[in-house]
């Protein structure tokens, strides 16, 4: 398994360098920026714009930088990677395709929401949290959220076809969000929000029912079609369980 684990993050760290991610494991448009899931701002929806079938979202900015910002960049909304087309006066402006309304959860947004934001990471920006996308892979639930001391734990529903990408301490970004996986049982996995997190992300605004975006570890993509090897075309729904793994030397 040491192998695999390996080659996963030679091809993990390869995007992250040339900036750029697989087009056959991602369902939007591809863009060439990377994230690192630690929130910088909140931001507000101003204003969703219909042009032509699909919107242009205008956000007012928050503490986010957008000095540094020039049109053209990237930053990510709600865990959603979008191209600024105009700055200025604390906000920016972004056009958002039918598709990505269709696999996210911004096309639900009205005037007034909170959203997480983070401009993309540079060769200077500390990796805090783990290499994201902004390619969000699926909505999901959010079952339950309450008190635990300080802390809040949060109980979300994924859709099935991503609960394999989801590992017992491992990382999943949730509405553009570096979390750490305290727990999971088939397609339902907690988590446990601290304080700070609350303050600085729209976590602290879930309620029972909420949708969220998700994007899952890069490296458990990379992982499964390395393992899978020329068969990956071939395997819509993932094939790899153990026996899988004992049969090609990953696991005795």
């Amino acid at each position: 398994m040491e192998r695999a684990v390996q080659k996963a993050n030679d091809a993990a760290q390869q995007a992250c360098c040339c900036y750029s991610v697989d087009k056959s494991i991602q369902p939007h448009e591809v863009s060439g920026s990377m994230f690192t899931g630690i929130i910088p701002a909140i931001g507000e929806i101003e204003r969703l714009e219909p042009r032509g079938g699909d919107v242009r979202l205008a956000v007012r900015a928050g503490k986010l930088k957008l000095g540094e910002a020039a049109v053209g960049d990237s930053i990510a909304v709600n865990g959603v990677c979008l191209t600024a087309v105009e700055i200025g006066r604390g906000r920016f402006m972004a056009d958002v395709s039918r598709e990505t309304l269709s696999l996210t959860t911004l096309g639900g947004l009205a005037p007034g929401a909170r959203v997480n934001l983070e401009t993309a990471l540079t060769l200077a920006t500390p990796l805090g949290g783990h290499l994201v996308s902004g390619h969000v892979d699926g909505v999901g639930t959010v079952l339950e959220v309450r008190e635990d001391a300080r802390s809040w734990r949060v109980q979300i529903h994924a859709p099935g076809e991503l609960a394999r990408y989801v590992a017992h301490k491992g990382s999943i970004c949730v509405d553009g969000t570096s979390l750490t996986v305290n727990q999971i049982k088939g397609s339902v996995f907690d988590l446990n929000i601290v304080p700070h997190t609350l303050e600085e992300t729209i976590i602290g605004d879930y309620k029972t029912g909420a949708r969220v975006n998700l994007e899952v570890d890069l490296i458990a993509r990379y992982l499964e079609r390395l393992i899978l090897g020329e068969h990956s075309s071939e395997h819509e729904v993932s094939a790899i369980t153990e026996e899988f793994l004992r049969r090609h030397g990953y696991m005795r």
